[in-house]
């Protein structure tokens, strides 16, 4: 009888999703409190009584019911992609592997790495499409020599490919005749202008999210009781992947007890002064590294110019020569890193996170102004030089740098890791097995992906090295990570890291725009002329140039105003920038008062339970005070 009733409800079930309609439909499906196996036979259930119904209405056009049995058939083709395409998600088993080993502060890096990744694959396909592909319509033959030292130099035989600046021509490309054209000027400034808004949109999105997920509403995301008593899918059959989901589950609890049981130690006078002058002598020590690393970087490249440009019999020492100042600039972007984790250590933070945070802000110091160095050596030494084509040499410095930082971080990997492994088991065992510096190496990532920013301009095909980079720089660090290091000593729980991470590389976003105008002198004034032998926008004043002629033209079309009206009332309107502005601004200001407002309204709801609590327990020792005293009237 049960078995029939049981039938017959889902049969019922069947048929009141099937009037329902698409949207109410799938929100009905997810509120089940069934399995996703489960789910996903009643929602085909669903879909083939929807056909059915749909084929038997005979008063229907032939042509509509043609219409909804392919719109149906698509549907179910992509229910079915969606339900394998899991399968299909890049490194989905590693990053598990690896929170349920490590946890998900040291699981936070490798995602933050993969959304890199994934944001460089759609920059080189905007580049390439836009691009280099119609250049590709116009290139002529290159006619110089491949080595093979071009691929750390980046000179030579690629001075003639589409990897840099100066090989993209200034003529309107168009292969039929009296047919469609393509302008290179137009497109060239339209592409990377786009590209810096979206990725500024992109980043602040996903800031924005990850705000909302861990500050605003964290406990919709994260439950304790929810992840004890509702996490686990019993679907789950095979005896790793079971395995695995109880480390998994296992070190999530631990580090949202560790957080909830955390003590907070209080520290005498004198021992608060020891702490605090700790601090300083730190930060005086690394803001005094920053300095010198700056300066020696400074005096390196005002000579720079001056090793190309004097004549060399030795092809070699002429390469050897390009390579010096990326070197030491990586060089110093590595090892002092390593002088700041130690730092970090000797500061001894109650908190790991707290010290992953100072870590991270010293390195960002460090590298911001290594790279504002950079910039002025190549806005007012490069592109102040004789040089036929200065967008170029920077171009080229640029590509030797991510180049060499990139090896300097598979480096990192050897010494820093491998290395201190050896050192820890065989030399000096009290050390142990090394932990991952977390606050290094995503900083390692900011920087590779601040280069690709800048460079972009002078070349832009920068986006497709970083993403092979990328990839490298993922499977060395697991190697690196499961071979090399431990779990870290203290349990701790970093819903809040990646939105930092957001965070430190939207700040690098926005001072890739404020720090080096003439790097993007495409959306500004800056008084420099492009050369006039090479690139798109060879005899033009400058950059901006190109788009103030192409207005021009658009105002003798009636049809064109609107495009006119933006670009004058808007583009170039400084009130309405600050207008943009003071509203992102008060919309901050909102989401941080909801922030505080829901952090107040949780902390007065825990009291609450927790005086109901005891109002309970007072009621049930009345309540049992009675029974006793009825069970023994003759007591006193």
């Amino acid at each position: 009888i049960w078995i029939f009733h049981g039938f017959y409800a889902e049969e019922e079930l069947v048929g009141n999703l099937a009037s329902m309609s698409t949207r109410e439909r799938i929100k009905a499906i997810r509120k089940m409190p069934e399995t996703m196996k489960k789910k996903r036979e009643i929602r085909n259930k669903v879909l083939k009584e929807i056909t059915k119904k749909s084929r038997d209405h005979s008063t229907r056009p032939r042509y509509t019911q043609y219409l909804q049995g392919t719109v149906l058939s698509f549907r179910r083709f992509g229910n079915s992609l969606s339900e394998y395409f899991y399968l299909l998600q890049l490194w989905h088993k590693t990053l598990k592997i690896i929170g349920a080993k490590f946890g998900t502060s040291i699981l936070s890096y490798f995602i933050f790495l993969k959304w890199l990744l994934t944001f460089n694959v759609f920059s080189f396909l905007i580049n390439f499409s836009f691009i280099t592909i119609p250049q590709f319509l116009a290139a002529e033959p290159n006619n110089l020599p491949f080595t093979g030292l071009e691929l750390f130099t980046g000179a030579g035989y690629f001075e003639q490919t589409v990897l840099y600046y100066g090989f993209y021509t200034n003529a309107t490309i168009s292969k039929i005749e009296n047919g469609l054209s393509y302008n290179m000027q137009l497109a060239y400034i339209f592409t990377v202008g786009i590209y810096f808004v979206i990725c500024f949109l992109i980043l602040l999105f996903s800031m924005a999210k990850s705000f909302c997920r861990n500050f605003i509403n964290p406990q919709t995301y994260s439950g304790n009781a929810g992840k004890l008593l509702c996490t686990w899918d019993f679907n789950i059959t095979n005896e790793k992947a079971v395995k695995l989901k109880q480390k998994n589950l296992s070190r999530q609890i631990k580090e949202n007890l560790t957080e909830v049981n955390r003590e907070v130690l209080n520290f005498s006078v004198t021992e608060r002064v020891v702490r605090i002058i700790i601090h300083l002598v730190s930060w005086v020590a690394s803001l005094g590294t920053a300095v010198g690393a700056c300066a020696g970087v400074y005096f390196l490249s005002i000579n720079n110019l001056k090793l190309f440009a004097k004549e060399r019999n030795n092809d070699l020492e002429s390469q050897a020569a390009m390579l010096v100042l990326p070197i030491i600039a990586s060089l110093l972007n590595t090892c002092i890193p390593f002088f700041y984790s130690w730092l970090g250590h000797m500061e001894r933070f109650q908190n790991p996170g707290h010290q992953i945070y100072v870590t991270m802000t010293r390195n960002i110091i460090l590298k911001i102004s290594v790279i504002g160095i950079l910039c002025y050596y190549w806005i007012n030494i490069v592109a102040a030089s004789e040089s036929q084509c200065w967008e170029t040499l920077v171009g080229q410095d640029i590509y030797r740098l991510v180049i060499v930082d990139f090896i300097f971080c598979l480096l990192g990997s050897f010494f820093g890791e491998f290395l201190r492994r050896i050192i820890g088991i065989t030399v000096c065992v009290s050390l142990g097995l090394p932990e991952f510096d977390i606050g290094r190496n995503v900083l390692d990532l900011i920087y590779a992906q601040t280069l690709t920013w800048i460079g972009i301009l002078f070349s832009p095909l920068l986006p497709g090295i970083q993403m092979v980079s990328f990839s490298i720089v993922f499977y060395v660090k697991k190697v690196s990570l499961m071979m090399n290091c431990q779990p870290p000593r203290k349990v701790w729980r970093t819903a809040q890291m990646t939105t930092k991470f957001w965070l430190f590389l939207l700040l690098k976003n926005i001072c890739d725009l404020v720090l080096v105008p003439g790097l993007t002198c495409v959306i500004g004034h800056t008084g420099l002329k492009p050369s006039e032998e090479c690139g798109p926008f060879r005899g033009l004043s400058s950059m901006y140039a190109a788009v103030s002629e192409w207005i021009k033209i658009l105002e003798k079309y009636t049809a064109s105003k609107w495009v006119v009206w933006i670009y004058q009332n808007l583009i170039t309107s400084e009130l309405f920038f600050f207008i943009l502005s003071f509203l992102v601004l008060i919309i901050t200001y909102l989401y941080w008062q909801i922030t505080e407002g829901r952090k107040t309204m949780t902390t007065l709801l825990r009291k609450q339970i927790v005086n109901e609590g005891k109002d309970k327990i007072f009621l049930l020792e009345k309540l049992r005070a009675l029974q006793r005293a009825k069970r023994n009237p003759s007591a006193p």
